[in-house]
């Protein structure tokens, strides 16, 4: 991750040094530096001087200020690397607590939701990519990170190189899937829009690959397009797979390999949205003798 060090003091260049030698992603690395920033801000001195009651105090700021649990929970998460590792200072830790978050069951779109949103993009790139994410549920990083050598047509197979956790693993290539991307290979390949062995999804620069940004507002542009009035996004797509597949009956373990999940327990909370496989149980009220009025 590059760092300017112009201004920048020994401290964070620690910090750095710490997360470049873990091989911390960017984004991971980007992350932390704000939680560490945040907490300078409200102390007023350098953080390596904070005491454990200073950061209770900083946790109950965040609470006061309406910040989200998701956001307090990742700014921990980057203080417990600075005071854990570069400080060596956990006992600093020790009044902070991470927020238990309440687990919503994710929004699942119908089959034919699915076709009227990838039916709705603006162009042949981005009908692709939400195909992807749908066809094969990957996260939309695995989109927007694809390569060309990745889609392996003998195999049937999508090789994600590196996905989240770091992990590689193999997702499924359909037959149907697998018309779509030649179709944009083909279109890009004539129009120079696409390396030979480069990135699947190129940037405007096809050097790059397209960034998760633009997929997002293409996907947004899709909704609105389709008239769609649920709260759609890529994850949405990558949540649909998981259900369909399990309406489909196929083992909650395959689903747990295809989506990379470490834990079943992850895999199935799909259970309780698919909405099919519900209907299809006989509740016990229907197993009792028929009753009678009095």
């Amino acid at each position: 991750m590059a760092h300017s060090t112009q201004t920048t003091s020994p401290l964070r260049q620690r910090m750095i040094g710490d997360m470049t030698l873990r091989k911390l992603k960017p984004r991971t690395q980007a992350g932390y530096i704000r939680s560490v920033k945040r907490l300078a801000k409200f102390l007023g001195h350098p953080p390596q001087t904070a005491t454990a009651e200073e950061l209770r105090r900083f946790q109950l700021h965040l609470v006061d200020s309406g910040v989200s649990s998701t956001t307090i929970n990742a700014t921990i998460s980057g203080l417990s690397f600075l005071f854990n590792v570069t400080l060596d200072k956990p006992e600093v830790l020790k009044m902070m607590s991470p927020i238990c978050e309440a687990r919503r069951l994710p929004i699942v779109l119908s089959p034919q939701d699915v076709r009227q949103l990838i039916d709705a993009t603006s162009s042949l790139k981005y009908k692709a990519a939400l195909s992807v994410a749908y066809g094969a549920g990957l996260r939309i990083s695995e989109v927007a990170n694809l390569r060309v050598n990745d889609i392996d047509s003998q195999r049937m197979l999508i090789h994600v190189e590196l996905g989240k956790g770091n992990q590689d693993r193999n997702a499924m290539l359909s037959p149907t899937l697998l018309t779509v991307l030649r179709e944009w290979w083909r279109y890009a390949q004539a129009e120079h829009k696409m390396l030979k062995g480069g990135w699947l999804f190129p940037g405007q620069d096809p050097i790059n690959h397209i960034s998760a940004r633009q997929i997002c507002r293409a996907c947004r542009a899709a909704v609105t397009a389709a008239g769609l009035d649920q709260r759609v996004s890529m994850h949405t797509l990558r949540h649909s797979f998981a259900t369909h597949l399990l309406e489909q009956h196929v083992d909650i373990r395959v689903i747990q390999v295809l989506l990379g999940h470490k834990k079943l327990e992850t895999t199935a909370r799909y259970s309780q949205v698919a909405s099919r496989i519900l209907r299809e149980v006989t509740s016990p009220l229907d197993k009792l003798p028929l009753l009678t009025p009095d």
